[in-house]
């Protein structure tokens, strides 16, 4: 199978987080020291992809210049033998092959992965949303790729969730495979009530899709929010009996939700206590804030 091409959508307007993202795009909020965007996109070359599509919309500049070299900063930290920091500024913009184009309309994720068609082509493609952080010990990615090399299947990532979380997200309705952890989806619900859910396992923003998902989201209808929902078109393949279908990777690891405001902070501590450089200084103290609560 040829390399597959990595998308990720950053369009969206980031409500939850006003006013700071009212001139900043919430995929350049740091969580520590690096914006939520540049950990997804080292995700995706760790899981060996180096060409890299992000659709952005209005006010998102910001994005494209972060993954854009720096000639002056750079200059001024190699004058002054600052190397440490000079690499890290470097590695934004030489770490892969990033392009970029504009949603135009906000309509949805699924309109924001149509988008994608022309870059990608009749290529597999990963999604990656920048929500999601997931820690860079995991294999998820490269597990969802293997999977989806196996099979010819769309691939969507997997986790198990509180009942009274599941209508946060798409749930999917299940059966086992003779794979542990590799689940066929028979159907999808987008943000059910608990008693309408199929299942506890709740999709994440993480997707390995075949070219032919262009040709369903050609033809969905807006769904709920009025906008075209990437889970119809995915229900749509599972329901095709001709089709590639879809296949869940059930994932139990570290996951960083940086969508939620309390879930960003936490996500920001947790990242920063396993920084070698950080935790030996973020740990006690911590200790000792819990202990005065």
């Amino acid at each position: 199978m040829a390399k597959i091409k990595a998308v990720i959508p950053a369009a969206g307007l980031g409500t939850r987080f006003l006013p700071a993202t009212k001139a900043m795009p919430k995929e350049m909020l740091p969580v520590v020291d690096k914006p939520a965007i540049q950990y997804v996109v080292e995700e995706a070359v760790a899981a060996g992809i180096q060409d890299i599509l992000v659709i952005i919309g209005r006010n998102k500049n910001a994005i494209s210049d972060h993954f854009d070299a720096v000639p002056e900063l750079e200059g001024r930290l190699q004058q002054k033998g600052d190397h440490s920091r000079l690499e890290r500024v470097m590695k934004s913009s030489e770490m892969a092959d990033i392009h970029f184009v504009r949603q135009g309309e906000p309509k949805g994720l699924g309109h924001a992965v149509l988008r994608a068609r022309t870059h990608v082509g009749d290529s597999s493609f990963a999604v990656l949303l920048g929500d999601d952080l997931i820690d860079e010990h995991e294999t998820l990615l490269p597990d969802m790729i293997a999977a989806h090399e196996r099979t010819g299947a769309a691939v969507i990532a997997l986790m198990r969730v509180a009942p009274e979380q599941i209508h946060l997200y798409g749930a999917a309705a299940v059966e086992t495979t003779d794979v542990d952890d590799v689940v066929t989806v028979t159907g999808l619900v987008e943000k059910p009530s608990a008693e309408e859910a199929p299942s506890n396992l709740a999709v994440i923003g993480r997707y390995v899709l075949p070219p032919a998902v262009f040709d369903v989201l050609e033809h969905t209808q807006p769904g709920k929010g009025g906008e075209i929902q990437l889970t119809d078109a995915l229900q749509e393949l599972a329901s095709a009996p001709d089709g590639p279908g879809v296949v869940g990777v059930v994932f139990d690891g570290r996951r960083y939700d940086t969508g939620d405001r309390v879930d960003y902070i936490k996500a920001i501590v947790q990242l920063a206590v396993d920084r070698n450089d950080l935790g030996s200084d973020l740990r006690p103290w911590l200790k000792d804030f819990a202990s005065r609560l």
